[in-house]
C-alpha cells in the first residue's frame, strides 16, 4: 500500500497538477486558448470599430454627399431622355447624335476611365458604410444573446420557473388548495 500512495502522490501530487502541467507541454490548455482568443477577437473588433467610426459631419460635407449622389440619376434620366426625344423630334435627336460621332475615340476613352473611378469610388465608400454597420451590428450581440435569455426565461415551460426557493411560506402557500368558483360550480352541477 506505501508503493501505490508513493506513486499516486508522485503522479497525481501537488492537487495533481503535476498530470496538468505534464500534458500542457504537448497540448495547449482549451480554456486558456480560447480566452486568449476571445480576448483577441475583443482587440479586433475594438479596433475595427474604431477605424469604421462615425464622425458627425458637416454642411460641406453634406452638400459633398448631396452632390455625389447627382450623377447616376442624371445619366439614367438624360438615358431616359435621349430616347423620348428621339421619339418626339428625330432630326433633332439624329443632329445631336452626329455630333457625338465626331468625338475622338480617345475622348471616349477617357470618359469612361472617368466614369470608372467616380461609380468605383462610390463603390468603395458604400462598402465601408456596409462595413460600419456591419460593426454596429456585431456590437450588438451580447446585448441581444442576453435579451434572447431574459425572454427564454420567462416561458412557462422553462426549468425551475416556479421554484419557491428558500421561502417556507411561499412553498406552503404553492401546495394549499385555493379557492376555485368555477371547479366548486362545475362539482355542483355534476354531483
Amino acid at each position: 500500500m506505501g508503493v501505490i500512495d508513493k506513486v499516486v502522490g508522485l503522479v497525481f501530487g501537488n492537487g495533481g497538477t503535476l498530470v496538468r502541467d505534464t500534458v500542457e507541454v504537448f497540448r495547449e490548455n482549451a480554456e486558456n486558448g480560447a480566452e486568449r482568443s476571445a480576448a483577441a477577437q475583443d482587440q479586433a473588433m475594438a479596433q475595427y470599430g474604431a477605424e469604421f467610426a462615425i464622425d458627425r459631419k458637416g454642411g460641406f460635407d453634406r452638400f459633398m454627399d448631396g452632390l455625389n449622389r447627382l450623377p447616376r440619376p442624371a445619366l439614367a434620366l438624360g438615358t431616359l431622355g435621349l430616347f423620348v426625344a428621339a421619339m418626339v423630334d428625330p432630326i433633332w435627336f439624329a443632329a445631336r447624335m452626329q455630333g457625338i460621332a465626331l468625338v475622338p475615340e480617345p475622348l471616349w476613352w477617357l470618359l469612361g476611365v472617368i466614369v470608372s473611378f467616380y461609380f468605383g469610388a462610390r463603390h468603395q465608400v458604400k462598402t465601408q458604410e456596409f462595413q460600419r454597420s456591419i460593426v454596429r451590428t456585431i456590437a450588438q450581440v451580447p446585448q441581444v444573446v442576453g435579451n434572447i435569455r431574459a425572454i427564454q426565461a420567462l416561458r412557462h415551460d422553462s426549468v425551475q420557473v416556479a421554484a419557491t426557493g428558500p421561502d417556507a411560506r411561499l412553498s406552503l402557500a404553492v401546495i394549499e388548495p385555493a379557492d376555485n368558483p368555477a371547479l366548486d360550480a362545475w362539482r355542483k352541477a355534476s354531483g
